[in-house]
């Protein structure tokens, strides 16, 4: 059986239904495109009518189901856990409370510090709001509201704008970076104590994997640690909420971590289990829509493999992560990807833990030469060996710029890799979507970018995937000074010098 396609966004019970019937008409009136999609995912069938109940089986296997009833029933319940944030910022003074909560918690689209001062700045016009309701208190962590307001009829309540039960407001807030982290954990005991559910959580757009209670407070994601930060109370309350029930097994945790090179959240998350379990409440619900949490953690190795995070490969190695591939590395590639990309303290950590020690081609073994910065190495390559690897591994640059290894770029680029060669930053695939230049944006390193934009770097390029140009990345994240630098560049009016 072919590889399952994953459901859409937001998905809808009725609009499957309509695909079904329109399946089963073109089907019927001999499209060809429909028959195709039955001789593969129905070949037992393929080659007669296509009745509904056939369109119907095949796209359930196309999503992964082994029938129409269980696609149904798995909608129907990725529906009652979906959360879409608000658009906008809402009708600001139509309801304080609601436009407090809207602004002072991530959202994971559109997140922007700039959202959670003006909460700030509303709760201190209307102080009254923080007690107004159980939400409101939970996100402000105050107690006292707390232990007036939070009983059986509201601790699990949803209510406000994001529809979200008290636990989830108070691990999501961002209004106040200096909020007091006793209170905070006083407010989550509270309660956790009248009986919130540590897993609570909510599908968002109704995609796996759920964004839990525990995502909230561990924070960070895409959008980076300034759009997205950490919860002022992370550990403690990361920690009480571990000690309290919450699954350890958090995929969206996981990936929203997985970016920074910091490990914490993993410490804490193996302390109480990571690994172990058959993934919880989450993947009772949704079935195999949720990897186990033993493919949660191959994919966390070869983000880390990728990324030479070579104290994060030790700790996953550590703790029994088996040296297998997940979802970017096929298994026999995890420690040749590891020596392929210059990372050798990586090679021998893995050959440690069961990994066999690979062999690299010529080309490969100057490509790990240049990104490991042995200049002696690449200034002695032959003319044919050097162009190999510009034929074949240009948009490597693109990951040496995303791991912040300058050495490594400015020794591809004495290959001749040209500045504006296109690449995927992770490394996973070889899809030519942005420039070195635009990952050094989005990570905000001055250095990196001065040495792109001095190496001949068009500040003006736009990416494959969201035509926007590298002042778009930065400002996208967060780097107010290196977008307005890099757009002044962009108009020929910057500085040629350092940033």
């Amino acid at each position: 059986m072919p590889t399952p396609v994953p459901l859409p966004q937001d998905p809808d019970p009725g609009q499957l239904r309509r695909r079904a019937r329109e399946l089963s008409r073109a089907g019927r009136a001999g499209d060809a495109g429909a028959l195709e999609l039955v001789a593969r995912w129905a070949p037992d069938r393929a080659g007669g009518d296509v009745p509904l109940n056939l369109a119907q089986l095949v796209l359930a296997r196309m999503h992964g189901f082994d029938g129409w009833p269980p696609l149904v029933r798995h909608v129907e319940t990725v529906l009652r856990w979906t959360w879409v944030p608000p658009t906008g910022d809402g009708p600001m003074g139509a309801d304080p409370v609601d436009d407090f909560l809207s602004l002072a918690c991530l959202r994971y689209d559109g997140d922007d510090p700039v959202r959670a001062q003006r909460a700030a700045a509303l709760l201190a016009a209307h102080p009254g709001v923080g007690a107004a309701s159980v939400h409101a208190a939970a996100a402000t962590a105050d107690v006292e509201a707390l232990a007036r307001l939070a009983g059986p009829g509201t601790v699990d309540a949803e209510g406000g704008p994001n529809r979200w039960p008290p636990l989830m407001y108070l691990a999501y807030a961002r209004h106040d970076p200096g909020i007091d982290v006793a209170a905070v954990v006083e407010a989550a005991t509270i309660l956790l104590d009248r009986g919130a559910d540590p897993d609570a959580g909510r599908l968002w757009h109704g995609l796996p994997s759920p964004f839990t209670v525990l995502t909230g407070v561990f924070g960070e994601g895409e959008g980076g640690p300034v759009a997205q930060p950490r919860h002022p109370a992370e550990q403690p309350l990361a920690r009480l909420l571990l000690e309290r029930g919450a699954d350890p097994n958090d995929a969206q945790t996981l990936y929203n971590r997985m970016f920074g090179a910091d490990d914490s959240h993993l410490e804490l998350l193996f302390a109480h289990g990571l690994g172990s379990g058959d993934g919880g409440v989450w993947r009772a619900r949704l079935g195999h829509a949720m990897p186990t949490p033993a493919a949660m953690l191959a994919d966390q190795l070869d983000w880390a493999v990728l990324h030479g995070m070579v104290a994060r490969v030790e700790l996953l190695a550590r703790n029994g992560v088996a040296i297998r591939g997940g979802r970017w590395l096929a298994a026999t590639s995890v420690a040749g990807t590891a020596a392929r990309l210059g990372y050798p303290e990586i090679v021998e950590v893995l050959v440690a833990h069961g990994a066999a020690r690979p062999e690299l081609t010529p080309v490969e073994a100057l490509l790990a030469a240049a990104l490991s910065g042995d200049a002696a190495a690449v200034a002695a390559a032959p003319d044919d060996l050097r162009a190999q690897v510009v034929a074949d591994r240009a948009g490597v640059i693109v990951v040496a710029a995303a791991d912040g290894r300058r050495r490594g770029v400015e020794l591809l680029l004495d290959l001749g890799v040209p500045v504006d060669t296109r690449g995927r930053g992770d490394a996973a695939g070889g899809e030519r979507w942005h420039t070195a230049l635009h990952e050094a944006a989005f990570r905000g390193d001055e250095a990196m970018a001065t040495l792109l934009l001095d190496r001949g770097a068009d500040p003006a390029v736009r990416d494959a995937r969201f035509d926007a140009t590298p002042a778009g990345w930065a400002a996208h994240a967060g780097h107010t000074r290196l977008a307005a630098v890099l757009a002044g560049r962009e108009k020929g009016a910057g500085p040629r010098g350092p940033m």
